[in-house]
């Protein structure tokens, strides 16, 4: 099952714009193609749209009673302290779930158990346009396949939902229109668990930072990775997400060393050619980013702080016994909201869906299904 797709490089310059305008239509750049991984395609499955919303409260005016001031100020104490409630562990935030439906970030409910793609469930921040392969291509195309996973204390959205759909369909759309590969316009979302596992030689994680595999979970993806598949971990951010994961992963081999990735390795040179230093790739959660960004000091960090160990990018990875990558894992870095919030902001699509999450993709997958 060893990645064998060869897309070829976007007809792009690295130094000139990669997506030109601001993702005004989503206009179609079609490309030729040769055949690429060996992969599976599937129906998309009906659409619904939830939007949740907040109301704020307006502040007093001076000709108020005083008990009035008072009421209303309690008021906005209660609605703030239900907003942070339900941030930490109450409401549309949490508590983790017990059952199969989960809810995305936009409130969506999802059925893990019954889920196959990521075109079923409606996106939250806008729709990503769909397309069609040629007769023939389907069995052909690349497939981005993300997995369901437990992680006990958190709910899903803090785990491999977050992110989900947009992300998914988002870098699955950008591959299809700068690269030369066929990719599958509904990407696919299964359990590690799943027969058709063996499918779909590269699987994606969010948030694998509380991840916990039974033994079943870990035989099966230790058999997926032997065979030649990849998996790419993204978004955990700290010393003690990063020794979760990585207990976790013992589990699935032991004793396998972490290699750091340097910005002389190939891949951050086969398509697009990235620069460093290494922060200079990270893309953060767009939140912290709007909390702590300033364009004035050019001493701020892209992302605010979010525990020890979380201040430097690193890109780690584990090699099979023949130096191809099993693992990649990129510690302290959102690639995940750079393409799922690519329409959300103008800045933020700029600075970092465009410069870095997306040529970072490319090159990621470029790499790991030719190596």
């Amino acid at each position: 099952m060893r990645r064998s797709c060869s897309p070829t490089a976007p007809g792009r310059h690295p130094t000139s714009p990669l997506f030109g305008s601001f993702r005004s239509d989503h206009e179609k750049a079609q490309t030729t193609s040769d055949a690429t991984a060996g992969c599976r395609r599937h129906c998309p499955l009906i659409l619904l749209r939830l939007f949740t919303s907040v109301n704020s409260v307006a502040s007093c005016s001076s000709e108020m009673s005083t008990s009035k001031q008072r009421l209303v100020f309690s008021l906005a104490i209660s609605l703030a302290a239900l907003a942070l409630a339900q941030f930490r562990g109450g409401g549309r935030f949490g508590p983790a779930e017990t059952g199969p439906i989960v809810r995305t970030e936009g409130g969506q409910l999802v059925n893990q158990d019954t889920v196959r793609t990521a075109r079923e469930t409606v996106p939250q921040v806008m729709d990503t346009p769909n397309w069609t392969n040629p007769p023939g291509f389907a069995p052909d195309t690349f497939t981005f396949a993300r997995i369901i996973f437990k992680s006990p204390g958190r709910p899903a959205l803090m785990g491999w939902l977050n992110d989900y759909p947009d992300a998914d369909l988002n870098l699955s759309y950008r591959l299809q229109q700068l690269t030369s590969m066929r990719v599958d316009p509904d990407a696919r979302v299964l359990k590690l668990t799943d027969l058709s596992l063996s499918e779909y030689p590269f699987i994606f994680a969010a948030q694998p930072g509380a991840m916990e595999l039974s033994e079943e979970e870990a035989a099966a993806l230790r058999k997926y990775l032997l065979n030649g598949g990849v998996f790419w971990a993204d978004d955990f951010w700290g010393t003690q997400n990063w020794e979760h994961f990585e207990s976790q992963m013992g589990r699935v081999l032991s004793g396998r060393p972490w290699m750091e990735l340097t910005l002389e390795h190939p891949l951050f040179h086969c398509v697009f050619n990235l620069q460093g230093p290494m922060n200079k790739l990270q893309s953060p959660s767009i939140h912290f980013w709007r909390r702590s960004y300033n364009p004035n000091d050019p001493t701020t960090m892209v992302s605010g702080p979010r525990g020890p160990g979380s201040e430097e990018m690193h890109v780690r990875a584990w090699l099979d016994d023949n130096k191809r990558i099993l693992i990649l894992a990129t510690h302290n870095c959102d690639n995940g909201d750079g393409w799922e919030r690519e329409g959300e902001n103008q800045d933020y699509f700029h600075l970092f869906s465009e410069r870095r999450a997306y040529p970072l993709a490319i090159n990621a997958l470029f790499y790991l299904m030719t190596h």
